[in-house]
């Protein structure tokens, strides 16, 4: 039965991609090929960018962006949620600030961006820490405040210190909660990294759109645009792998510890 779930788990959407690339190519046939290229195009696209060296370091330089955003929002978000989470009055004074900033585009913010910090990878890498940061922090505090108050107050009867609380109780049963933020963050992070290489650098999978379009090469815009959603789907993956090693170690299923 375990085998026939894994079996179908894998080819559903295997069928799915095939059945779309076939209506892809035959609908590409119908078109000129600089309006709508065929996936053998494509495909070729990708082989020869990949063979000048295009590819790889367009990747690379992307992933760097990413990671250096995406990280830096999670070392500031989950320990100010996790503050904010616990000690409520401090949430109660530092919430309309966050409520206000929240609904803000990163985009909306690039000008002052480039101004303040010039123009090449950190402003792009500062858009991706603004669209991760706040959907990290807001489910760390949800998910502190949603921990059992009836854990912690036998933690302190039997004489554990704030920081074994944190440590051994608030984050673990928090942990599903924060990770669902981190997931969120990710999607948004990656998005807003394409957008920002779109307006302001010579670099990266979303120059490579903007560049394939102004020279009329929309074979390379689909490429990129497949890269976009493959790595996407990679990195997505990843941190769910990660999320279920740390859940098996903790002992955390669905939101209890």
């Amino acid at each position: 039965m375990k085998s026939l779930q894994r079996f179908e788990r894998y080819a559903y959407p295997l069928v799915t991609s095939v059945i779309i690339i076939i209506i892809w190519d035959i609908a590409s046939g119908h078109y000129p090929a600089d309006l709508l290229p065929s996936p053998m195009s494509v495909v070729l696209t990708l082989k020869d960018l990949l063979g000048k060296g295009t590819l790889p370091e367009n990747i690379g330089i992307s992933l760097y962006r990413f990671f250096a955003g995406y990280l830096a929002a999670a070392a500031t978000a989950l320990p100010l949620g996790l503050l904010f989470g616990r000690y409520s009055r401090i949430w109660f004074a530092f919430d309309p600030i966050v409520q206000l900033l929240r609904p803000i585009s990163p985009i909306a913010w690039l000008p002052l961006i480039v101004l303040w910090f010039g123009i090449g990878n950190l402003p792009t890498m500062v858009i991706v820490f603004i669209a991760a940061f706040f959907p990290i922090l807001l489910s760390t505090v949800a998910a502190v405040h949603h921990v059992d108050r009836l854990y912690i107050d036998v933690a302190r009867n039997f004489g554990l210190t704030e920081r074994a609380i944190l440590s051994k109780i608030v984050i673990p049963a928090s942990f599903p909660y924060m990770i669902t933020g981190m997931q969120i963050a990710l999607g948004s992070g990656w998005v807003f990294l394409v957008v920002g290489e779109m307006l302001g650098v010579n670099s990266g999978l979303g120059y490579m759109i903007i560049d394939g379009r102004n020279s009329l090469r929309y074979e390379v815009v689909i490429a990129a645009i497949l890269l976009i959603g493959g790595l996407g789907l990679i990195l997505s993956k990843s941190l769910e792998l990660i999320e279920k090693k740390v859940q098996i170690r903790w002992g955390v299923h669905n939101g209890t510890a």
